[in-house]
């Protein structure tokens, strides 16, 4: 197929005087895994709303499969799965049944065979007649998405999956989606998570539902020119101040106990060393100084700060 299988055209959505979206552009290629990625209050779940014809955009054009998803419903949900930030699965029900459920209402009969593979690539053949309300919040997960893909959908709609499950199970439905990637249904996820993002063929990087980059997560950190370096100081506070006087230093960011320094590409190959010596000269006590590759969360935060300087949205990457 050679259309996108989701299109989103200068898209607007308002909620009384509160733009959630504005002028959201992107295109999602038939089998390709898609982040949109930001925090709370970004306009991902809007976005994924949008998509699955639950809300009407006040401007521009939203195609599934070229199909609007409005005026479309009944023929675009065929072909869509979606699985919302809340488990809305029905917690009396048994892990078999739950699948059952969402299996005939989209008319399917002869699910049988489908629901077993489902449970075992998920591992939850083991527990298939337990109740949902006694699953652990990953193996909800894995429910839900079992729920979402029963009926063999070409396009996966997934709004933040992992928030509030543990590492090993974000770890565990994370290579659950690369091997439904494998099948070549095309999975579009939000995500707060930057890690998460990794994984992503390419990703949106939104803000207030504006578009800050678009691009493969390689491509995001070779486009932030400068050498980033990482400190780890007893007074960040007194080393931040320092740092951000210095007139080879970008910017700077915290992360907990380390602080990110970007490097200006020219004094990018003694970068560690200046931000060292200053430091030292200052007094400030430090515990380490080292270059450290670029990461998408310091990608994200220099084009939020570069957005806001300029009062726009960043320019968006390719397609």
């Amino acid at each position: 197929m050679d259309q996108a299988a989701l299109r989103f055209d200068r898209v607007v959505k308002r909620y009384g005087g509160l733009t959630a979206v504005s002028g959201l552009s992107f295109d999602v290629a038939p089998g390709e895994l898609f982040g949109l990625i930001g925090a709370d209050g970004a306009g991902k779940t809007t976005t994924i709303r949008l998509l699955c014809g639950l809300l009407h955009a006040d401007a521009g054009d939203v195609r599934v499969m070229g199909r609007d998803p409005v005026r479309e419903h009944g023929r675009v949900t065929r072909d869509l799965g979606y699985l919302s930030q809340r488990f809305s699965l029905y917690g009396d029900l048994s892990i078999d049944e739950n699948i059952a459920f969402f299996a005939e209402i989209h008319d399917l009969w002869r699910y049988d065979a489908r629901r077993t593979r489902l449970l075992e690539l998920t591992g939850l053949l083991p527990f298939r007649s337990r109740l949902a309300d006694r699953l652990s919040g990953g193996m909800k997960q894995k429910l839900a998405l079992a729920c979402t893909l029963v009926h063999e959908p070409r396009v996966v709609l997934l709004d933040e999956p992992t928030t509030g499950v543990d590492p090993v199970s974000r770890r565990e439905f994370w290579k659950l989606l690369a091997e439904f990637l494998e099948q070549g249904i095309t999975i579009l996820v939000s995500t707060p998570y930057l890690d998460e993002a990794e994984r992503c063929h390419r990703v949106a990087l939104l803000h207030e539902g504006r578009l800050l980059a678009l691009d493969t997560p390689d491509r995001l950190r070779t486009s932030l020119p400068g050498q980033m370096v990482e400190v780890i100081a007893d007074d960040q506070r007194h080393a931040s101040a320092v740092v951000s006087a210095l007139p080879a230093v970008v910017d700077t960011g915290v992360f907990g106990e380390r602080m990110h320094v970007r490097i200006s590409p020219a004094s990018a190959e003694r970068g560690a060393a200046l931000v060292e010596s200053a430091l030292g000269e200052a007094g400030v006590a430090v515990r380490s100084v080292r270059a450290i590759p670029t990461s998408l969360e310091d990608v994200f935060i220099a084009k939020l700060s570069d957005a806001d300087a300029v009062g726009a949205p960043a320019v968006e990457g390719e397609r």
